[in-house]
């Protein structure tokens, strides 16, 4: 367990400084963004608090200090001042600007009052000097009554900053109109969530020691939930930053997907009707190489399938459909997407010189383009999928109509 808390002691660490890292570039451009200034500094004692409690770093700390232990105080200032942070940034997200100022100012106010109270208590009572490790020296300082209850008050204004934090967040999160900012608010709420739970058994294992009975049960708990409660709350606080290119790189992949799956459709009617391709085409092996922008050659290529299905229905009636399809044993719907794959392969199977004769097409019902680009894309894609199974001689029957 142990070692594990550790590996995620170093993620946070890391992660909050990354963060910070990653949202300065911000800060200076927005130099007036009281937001994105709590953000950072959330950011910036997130990872403090974790980097200065590691018992690799924690001994020389307090030797460069001179102060024995001194890294324990540091990560209670740092908690709290994240603490009022996240406070600042959940109320100008969520409150009108004439009023998010003066709320923040309040909450800065409170935290900052409840940070001086600490600082000062903790010169009086001090954690023990002879601890090598941040998990000894709370379990040996809370046996100590004035620290018991120093660290209780800590714990009180911790819980109330993070019971503070899932309110918000409840509330921000019905008025966020983007869906990675959802996400990220619902994430920060389960983080704050575990983290009040970190407070709890934490209170009750203090209960416990100067009540003397034992709650060292609830260590695994308490550690596991305070680290991945901060990390989900990093997590959190970052998923609006970077979501959205996992939505793009995701777009990015279903063009490429879908431009594949169209290219043996596609491919038959540029052999039929070369003038309807913008781009010579090229050979399966070079096609697989994705294209600059897939969505421009995805949309591409489905405006010259529909061009080359209108150059081709002019060369095929209802009467030589209907016969095709009898012959086939298949639907003599060419409204579906099996019927237009039927359509565009029995003028293919024709010679070249008879597909210029003119047929009495205007009988053949047409199905309309959709107006949604993705549901021609998901139609286009079960014709190409049916005129596959055409070609390789295998009649699958596709679905009559996508849904909308």
């Amino acid at each position: 367990m142990n070692a594990v808390n550790g590996v995620l002691t170093w993620v946070c660490a890391l992660g909050g400084i990354a963060a910070f890292g990653y949202r300065l570039p911000d800060l200076l451009r927005r130099k007036h963004d009281v937001a994105l200034w709590a953000l950072c500094v959330y950011f910036l004692c997130s990872g403090i608090s974790f980097l200065v409690d590691l018992d690799a770093l924690r001994v020389h700390i307090s030797n460069l200090f001179g102060l024995p232990n001194i890294t324990s105080l540091i990560v209670q200032v740092a908690v709290v001042v994240l603490t009022a942070a996240q406070q600042v940034v959940l109320v100008y997200w969520s409150s009108p600007p004439e009023e998010a100022r003066s709320r923040a100012r309040r909450r800065v106010l409170f935290f900052g009052a409840a940070l001086c109270v600490l600082i000062v208590a903790s010169l009086a009572v001090s954690p023990v000097a002879s601890a090598k490790t941040a998990t000894s020296t709370i379990l040996l300082s809370i046996q100590d009554a004035r620290y018991a209850l120093y660290m209780s008050f800590y714990l009180v204004i911790c819980g109330i900053g993070q019971f503070e934090t899932v309110r918000l967040s409840l509330r921000f999160t019905k008025m966020a109109n983007r869906q990675w900012l959802k996400v990220g608010m619902r994430t920060v709420t389960v983080g704050a969530s575990l983290i009040l739970v970190y407070c709890v058994t934490r209170s009750i294992q203090i209960a416990g020691t100067q009540l003397h009975f034992d709650a060292s049960a609830l260590d695994p708990i308490q550690w596991s939930c305070g680290t991945v409660g901060a990390l989900l709350q990093i997590t959190g606080w970052t998923i609006p930053s970077w979501g959205i290119h996992l939505t793009r790189a995701g777009g990015w992949l279903r063009s490429y997907r879908s431009y594949l799956r169209l290219r043996p459709l596609w491919w038959a009617l540029c052999q039929a009707s070369p003038d309807i391709a913008l781009d010579p085409p090229r050979s399966w092996a070079r096609d697989l190489i994705p294209p600059r922008d897939p969505h421009y050659s995805l949309y591409r290529r489905v405006i010259e399938i529909r061009d080359g299905q209108l150059m081709l229905r002019t060369s095929l009636s209802l009467a030589d459909f209907s016969r095709v399809a009898r012959s086939l044993g298949l639907p003599e719907d060419p409204t579906s997407p099996l019927g237009e794959a039927l359509q565009v392969r029995a003028v293919l199977n024709r010679p070249a010189d008879e597909r210029d004769e003119e047929a009495d097409a205007a009988e053949i019902p047409a199905r309309p383009p959709y107006d949604d680009f993705r549901d021609e894309v998901e139609w286009l894609t079960q014709v190409a999928s049916a005129f596959t199974a055409l070609t390789q001689d295998r009649a699958v029957r596709a679905p009559d109509r996508i849904p909308s």
